[in-house]
């Protein structure tokens, strides 16, 4: 920590040394006021929409950044002035809003002289590169495109810099990782505003140099927003499948079953609700213990998701209950697919650790199966009823088993079907 705090007093301490022996401020002092005024009002306006990332104890503002174009225009003491004020305008705002780092008042000297000492080696290689591509075509956005990709290679180098003496970057890999955060597209767009301020500015079009940052506001505000509402919406997503998702086996809980079938009341689709039990859960817990039993519901959960399409649904519905419910098939379709989860579970087995022992286990499971379409005369949840006194009928007549039964508004005998485990 006290090697990154030297290294960045030490940086500024050279950026100052570099903006006293540069040719002074190279433009009026008129034009140079002006330009200071209105680059410190916008970048103050700007903080707000910056964007904070966190590298271990260090965090990061990126946000688009105007130094470039003041320190062309200016020369590197302008340069060095305008970041001094601007700088730690933004930490004194820190400090009164107290939303600053523990280090702030370092990471002030730091951006002050990252940003001084990259952008006057940036004034140096255009001055450099002007006189050989001022006659080529787009030769000055060649010459910004350049320079944008010399001060961003200079910022990774300051920052991999403070990271490594702080500790949050130990390899080479990670420092490659870093680098390559860097967005191609975020370099486009500040080379081409800059340059735009730049042309403003040496023309004197003061009316066009604040319609431009206008605009960058206004689009930087809109992007913002957007972000935010998105970032929130994700959120929103996360919480509801927390809400409805079952913790233990990761499929849909009872709450979002219950969810799912008063919608469901409004389809008047065919479907089949299946009610499934592993046999004889409690002599699982036990023989071995609670884990052992969560690592048999959560093959059986596994199981069944297995054998279903996108368009069914798997919810836990209790400890060891689980409650499918089945659309877009017949009623045989249903009463195949039911029986063929039935033996796929009779002959698996799942593995569990037992005593520091990995142990090799199997289980059977009941089912009970009713198939209706959906209608004003019997709603989701009675069917769901009569699913579970069908499990409870495959229960009494010696587990593993399968008991059906299909039902029709039209009906008057329903088919009623008890599949053993033969």
């Amino acid at each position: 920590m006290q090697g990154s705090r030297i290294f960045m007093v030490s940086l500024s301490i050279v950026s100052l040394f570099t903006a006293l022996i540069s040719d002074g401020i190279i433009v009026e002092s008129s034009s140079y006021i002006k330009a200071l005024f209105i680059y410190l009002l916008f970048s103050c306006l700007y903080h707000h929409l910056r964007i904070i990332s966190r590298n271990g104890n260090t965090s990061i503002d990126y946000g688009i950044n105007y130094s470039l174009s003041i320190g062309l225009f200016t020369g590197p003491l302008g340069l060095f002035i305008f970041e001094v004020i601007y700088r730690f305008s933004v930490y004194l705002y820190k400090k009164q809003t107290k939303t600053d780092d523990p280090d702030e008042f370092f990471h002030t000297f730091y951006n002050i002289g990252s940003f001084v000492m990259s952008n006057s080696i940036a004034f140096y290689l255009f001055n450099l590169l002007y006189p050989l591509f001022q006659d080529a075509a787009f030769g000055f956005w060649i010459i910004m495109l350049i320079l944008i990709t010399v001060t961003s290679m200079l910022s990774d180098i300051f920052l991999i810099t403070v990271f490594k003496l702080t500790g949050d970057i130990k390899t080479k890999q990670e420092a490659i990782d870093f680098i390559k955060t860097r967005s191609v597209l975020d370099m486009g767009k500040i080379a081409f505003t800059n340059g735009l301020l730049l042309l403003f500015l040496n023309e004197g079009k003061w009316e066009m140099l604040i319609s431009l940052f206008i605009l960058n506001y206004l689009v930087s505000r809109s992007f913002l927003s957007k972000s935010q509402m998105l970032q929130n919406k994700i959120e929103r997503d996360k919480f509801e499948q927390m809400a409805y998702t079952d913790f233990l086996t990761g499929v849909f809980n009872r709450a979002y079953m219950d969810k799912k079938m008063t919608e469901l009341n409004q389809s008047a689709e065919h479907i089949a609700i299946v009610v499934a039990d592993i046999d004889k859960f409690k002599r699982i817990n036990d023989s071995y213990n609670h884990a052992v039993g969560d690592q048999a519901i959560r093959h059986f959960a596994d199981s069944l998701k297995s054998y279903l399409s996108k368009d069914d649904y798997l919810f836990r519905s209790g400890g060891e209950e689980f409650t499918i419910i089945m659309r877009f098939r017949s009623y045989e379709e249903c009463l195949n697919l039911a029986q063929k989860i039935r033996k796929g579970i009779e002959n698996s087995t799942f593995h569990a650790d037992f005593k520091d022992q990995s142990i090799s286990l199997s289980y059977t499971a009941s089912f009970g199966l009713f198939y209706y379409k959906v209608n004003k005369l019997l709603s989701i949840e009675k069917a769901y009823v009569y699913a579970d006194q069908l499990l409870l009928q495959s229960k009494d007549m010696g587990k593993n088993r399968l008991s059906s039964r299909e039902e029709s508004i039209h009906q008057h005998s329903p088919k009623e079907a008890v599949l053993t485990n033969a």
